[in-house]
């Protein structure tokens, strides 16, 4: 029988479409906000889903979906897309997309470790290697000493730090209730799915903040309206809904391994496009980092 990896070449697509709208995401939220860019690249991407659907499936709408689907991606949508994100994307206003995302691999051990708690999975000797050697390759990019007072220091905003880890954690248990969810059905539907939960879920945000007004006056920001439509097409549309298509086709874990390199991946277009300046210390960490969570599948 031969092997195709199919599903671990979806992932590695992931890796490099969560690359560049992570990248887009971090131009729009710093010309129009975080909050506003949440909820449009929703909308956009709803738009793309419904085009893609109705032309390969001959349904725009996911109205073949039961009840299991609509519950458990719905709280998928929720838990991912509007409190995952919404952390995510204010940590990229802070900390920026590139150190963001090196703290975005805390997600499967996340996951792994909440198994543990409250599903009796047990953890093997790598993962529990793989997510210290997680934890040590964040902690050497993200930690300094200062050597006047031989005390460890933050060297990232605390608040970026604390919002990027909520991101994680979104994303991490967002991904578990996906699977749970889709059971067969459609990547794409079911990304449809999600992104229907999550633009009811941050209209409310915006109509109780009463934000309505910035994000109706974000359409004016050329730079907010472009990283928008990439970030929209490279992420919810084709990176997430790859990303369902390859949990499907292959394990989770091998999945959430390859599409965790976002962090290394991201180091020449942050250097390339917004002259970020990279040390040797922070590539270091992104490697360890990234090496952990494989370890974490063996």
């Amino acid at each position: 029988m031969i092997q195709t990896h199919i599903g671990e070449y979806a992932a590695l697509l992931v890796a490099i479409f969560w690359t560049i709208s992570a990248l887009a995401f971090e131009s729009a939220s710093k010309a129009i906000g975080s909050l506003t860019v949440n909820i449009l690249r929703l909308v956009f991407a709803f738009g793309f889903l419904t085009v893609y659907l109705w032309i390969f499936r001959g349904l725009p709408f996911p109205t073949d979906a039961g009840v299991h689907q609509w519950v458990w991606l719905s709280l998928s949508g929720l838990v991912g897309f509007v409190l995952g994100d919404l952390f995510l994307f204010k940590s990229f206003t802070i900390i920026g997309s590139r150190l963001a995302m090196l703290i975005m691999t805390l997600a499967p051990p996340i996951a792994a470790v909440t198994g543990w708690l409250f599903l009796d999975e047990q953890l093997s000797g790598y993962s529990i290697l793989g997510i210290l050697l997680t934890f040590v390759g964040i902690a050497i990019t993200v930690l300094s000493r200062n050597s006047s007072e031989e005390k460890i220091k933050l060297n990232v905003p605390l608040k970026g730090f604390l919002f990027a880890i909520g991101g994680a954690a979104g994303q991490a248990f967002g991904l578990v209730l996906s699977k749970k969810g889709m059971a067969g059905y459609d990547a794409f539907a079911a990304t449809q799915i999600r992104i229907i939960t999550g633009i009811i879920g941050f209209s409310v945000i915006i109509v109780l903040f009463g934000r309505v007004r910035q994000m109706l006056m974000a359409f004016n920001s050329r730079r907010g309206m472009i990283g928008v439509t990439v970030g929209s097409f490279f992420g919810p549309f084709l990176g997430v809904s790859l990303s369902l298509y390859s949990v499907k086709f292959t394990a989770t874990g091998i999945a959430s391994t390859i599409m965790a390199t976002v962090p290394i991946l991201i180091i020449a277009p942050a250097v390339i496009f917004f002259n970020q300046k990279i040390t040797v210390k922070e590539i270091i960490g992104s490697i360890i980092s990234v090496i952990g969570v494989a370890l974490f599948f063996i």
